[in-house]
């Protein structure tokens, strides 16, 4: 079982230490509540958990901005340096894309001034802004889905706005196929590009229940095209899909017989169906179902649709005739 104090103490470990001793003395209730940690040059140290927005002060935490500690700049270059473990220049790809992930899975969200060369973006300089986001298990969050086991034989897609739950879903899917909570255990692959699903330092997951095999920072259609090549999964998952070359990529696996489950950023159905790729994930053939999570409630499942309802929507672009016709489903409810 996952300690939640525990990760706390691993999200916050490369925090300056002025800032880094106050997180560690609040209550441990506060501790295990934050999901994250948003430090701005010169502006009150933000805590966001459960719905609530906490500033950080030297007698706690407070609910009134004006009473919050401010960090400095010298704060964020002090907790940038020891994020990148002092080699910037070796985590200078991360960079450029806006993240650095910490042991443990930890993603840290990286804003300041772009640096370009010859039209092309090539990094950040003047780092104004850090959000350490805190990786949790969360074990069972995956239930509803899990107590129909043919949603995830058909092909999973998660789809659901920043911080709806999608990683934890996917975490908690893995530990549960690889042979937690009493199921079967199954082959299971994770491409874990930006590090955030199973935490992988030197070569180990930081959760002990993913017995699973880890594709640690590979891209995902070179980690697509490898898995189906070499390790034979039944189930291959993995966070974030974005581009056409994944869907491409994906024909492979239905054709090797892997189930895959993976998530897309998008804010509502409408905005699922209007995103370009979502025509060509669709007509992969790798995803029977797609789950609609709530935005503001991690991990609520919001809609539970059949892919080929979708497709057909895309296809006759009636969309928002669609997305009336099938809001308020609750739970994993499927439309008819």
């Amino acid at each position: 079982m996952e300690n939640p104090e525990k990760s706390f103490r691993e999200a916050t470990a490369p925090i300056a230490p002025r800032i880094r001793d106050l997180l560690r003395a609040l209550p441990p209730q506060i501790q295990t509540s934050v999901s994250e940690i948003r430090l701005r040059a010169g502006r009150p140290i933000c805590l966001w958990g459960k719905g609530v927005t906490w500033f950080l002060n030297h007698e706690g935490v407070t609910l009134q901005q004006e009473q919050g500690l401010c960090a400095s700049m010298e704060d964020l270059q002090e907790s940038f340096r020891e994020m990148c473990s002092y080699s910037i220049y070796s985590h200078q790809e991360q960079i450029r894309t806006g993240f650095l992930t910490l042991q443990g899975g930890h993603r840290v969200g990286v804003c300041g001034t772009a640096v370009y060369r010859e039209g092309k973006q090539t990094g950040i300089r003047d780092v104004s802004s850090l959000n350490i986001r805190v990786a949790r298990a969360v074990p069972g969050c995956a239930g509803a889905l899990l107590k129909r086991a043919e949603i995830l034989e058909g092909g999973l897609l998660l789809a659901g706005p920043p911080a709806s739950g999608k990683t934890t879903l996917l975490r908690d899917i893995a530990m549960y196929l690889s042979g937690g909570q009493n199921s079967a255990i199954h082959k299971v692959t994770v491409i874990d590009e930006r590090g955030e699903i199973c935490g992988v330092n030197n070569g180990i997951p930081a959760w002990s229940s993913l017995n699973c095999d880890v594709l640690d920072g590979f891209q995902k259609v070179d980690g697509i095209l490898l898995a189906v090549r070499s390790m034979s999964p039944e189930y291959l998952i993995c966070d974030e899909l974005g581009g056409l070359g994944e869907a491409q990529a994906l024909v492979q696996t239905v054709n090797a017989g892997a189930a895959v489950i993976a998530s897309i950023h998008a804010g509502s159905l409408s905005e699922l169906l209007h995103r370009p790729q979502t025509k060509a994930l669709l007509q992969s053939g790798a995803f029977q179902r797609i789950a609609l999570l709530s935005r503001g409630v991690p991990g609520h499942i919001q809609q539970l649709l059949r892919a080929g309802d979708l497709l057909a929507q895309v296809d006759r672009g009636s969309f928002s005739s669609f997305s009336r016709s099938h809001s308020g489903i609750s739970g994993v409810e499927e439309t008819a």
